[in-house]
């Protein structure tokens, strides 16, 4: 049984009230381009709080889902049926088992995104499709807040967890070649843009319970730390305020191919 991934442990909860919503925003999209057809087989990796797994049983798909942290996993079965823990390179399914896998926002929290690529193809069953979303380089409007957050808090961004020689571009011609080196054939990519809403208070929901760039930056850190970069954080998000909205422009990396 994979060990859980100590970056999202006992934060479902938090996770559910702040991005969740955000990356919700691409999953009608990734099963647009995945399918399958309906009473087909789908497997949602990295399902989260089970979102993309909630939207693909009201299309009409078997829905299997797999999440690498226990509390995220307790979260999704409140939604869907079938949920086990496990992660990426050693998904916990034979090859060839669905008809479509899908990846929300998971690769770019893998060590190995090619390993990674390739288990996802390797459980699809061959005509099936692989969809993924991943965040852009260089980063929208909304991600990059934090990177501005954490320089003028004068914290220091968190190592990245892929070492260089096995990072992929973040652009479309990055993605693109990374399915196709896992084995897909049929390769295509676009980007997504949209404006994230919120407010100040449920966006900084993320970063005070420990999750992205800024959230592992401040992990462990004093109540004045903790204060500065809210007070930086109100500082530069107040260009992106419509009265108690908090209106963040920001896209995805959508990519698929066919086993």
């Amino acid at each position: 049984m994979p060990a859980p991934d100590a970056k999202w442990t006992g934060r479902a909860t938090a996770f559910a009230d702040s991005y969740a919503h955000l990356c919700a925003h691409t999953a009608p999209d990734l099963l647009d381009v995945a399918g399958p057809a309906p009473g087909g087989a789908l497997l949602d990796v990295g399902t989260g709080s089970g979102t993309v797994a909630v939207l693909a049983l009201e299309r009409g798909a078997r829905v299997a889902a797999v999440d690498a942290e226990p509390t995220m996993v307790e979260l999704a079965r409140s939604r869907v049926p079938d949920v086990r823990l496990g992660r990426l390179p050693e998904l916990p399914y034979p090859d060839a088992a669905f008809d479509a896998v899908v990846a929300n926002f998971v690769v770019n929290h893998v060590p190995d995104p090619a390993r990674a690529a390739a288990d996802l193809a390797r459980v699809t069953a061959p005509g099936g499709r692989v969809a993924i979303t991943v965040w852009p380089r260089p980063a929208p409007p909304l991600q990059q807040l934090w990177n501005d957050v954490l320089d003028a808090a004068g914290l220091p961004p968190s190592p990245s967890i892929v070492p260089p020689a096995l990072n992929f571009e973040r652009t479309t011609e990055g993605v693109t070649g990374l399915l196709r080196g896992a084995g897909l054939r049929d390769v295509s990519a676009r980007l997504l843009t949209w404006e994230h809403r919120t407010d100040l208070d449920s966006w900084w929901i993320g970063p005070a319970n420990g999750m992205g760039a800024l959230g592992e930056a401040l992990a462990g850190r004093d109540e004045a730390t903790m204060a500065r970069a809210r007070r930086e954080y109100e500082r530069l998000a107040a260009p992106f305020l419509t009265g108690d909205d908090l209106v963040l422009p920001t896209a995805a990396l959508l990519a698929w191919g066919t086993r």
